[in-house]
C-alpha cells in the first residue's frame, strides 16, 4: 500500500474526547505494529481552544491508563481534512452534523460516529468537560472499546495484514 490510512478524531474543542481518542487509537495502532501504515490525528469543530493542550482532567485520566496526552495541541477542522483523512470520526451527533456542513461533496462517506465501531451500545462519547472524574473514566472505557473495533474495521476495509499481536 503506497498511501497511509489517515484517521481524524473530532469533538467540539479538541481538548477532551478527541485527543483521548487520538492517543488511545494511536496506542492500539502501535501495539499492532501498524504505525507505518495508519496515521492518527484529532481536531475540533470549534476554534475555542486552538493551540491549547488537552484539559488537565483528560490528561490525568489518560495517564492513569498509560496514555500520554501532554504533547497534543488543539486545532480546528479544516476543509483539507476531508481530502486527506480517510476516516473522520465524530464523538457525538452534533459534531457529525457540523462536519457534514463543512464536508465537500463526495467526501461524506468518510464521516461517521466514532462509537459506531464500539460494542457498548452507545452512539455518543459524553463530553466530560467540567464534570466528575467518573465521566472521564467512562470516556476512556468507550474510547478503548471503539478503538479495537475501529482497528478491525480499518484492517478489513483496507485489506491490511495485521503485523503485530
Amino acid at each position: 500500500m503506497s498511501e497511509r490510512i489517515r484517521v481524524l478524531m473530532v469533538c467540539l474543542g479538541n481538548i477532551c474526547r478527541s485527543p483521548t481518542a487520538e492517543a488511545v487509537f494511536r496506542a492500539r495502532v502501535e501495539a499492532a505494529g501498524l504505525a507505518g501504515l495508519i496515521e492518527v490525528d484529532s481536531a475540533g469543530t470549534s476554534d475555542w481552544h486552538v493551540g491549547d493542550p488537552p484539559h488537565p482532567p483528560s490528561i490525568e485520566a489518560a495517564a492513569r491508563r498509560g496514555y500520554d496526552l501532554r504533547p497534543l495541541r488543539a486545532r480546528q477542522v479544516k476543509r483539507e481534512d476531508f481530502e486527506t483523512f480517510h476516516h473522520v470520526l465524530a464523538m457525538d451527533r452534533q459534531n457529525l452534523i457540523d462536519l457534514r456542513g463543512l464536508c465537500p461533496p463526495g467526501r461524506e462517506a468518510r464521516l461517521r460516529l466514532f462509537l459506531s465501531h464500539g460494542t457498548q451500545g452507545r452512539e455518543e462519547v459524553p463530553d466530560p468537560y467540567g464534570l466528575h472524574e467518573a465521566v472521564y473514566t467512562d470516556v476512556l472505557d468507550l474510547v478503548e472499546d471503539a478503538s479495537e473495533g475501529l482497528l478491525r474495521h480499518i484492517l478489513e476495509a483496507h485489506r491490511l495484514v495485521r503485523l503485530g499481536t
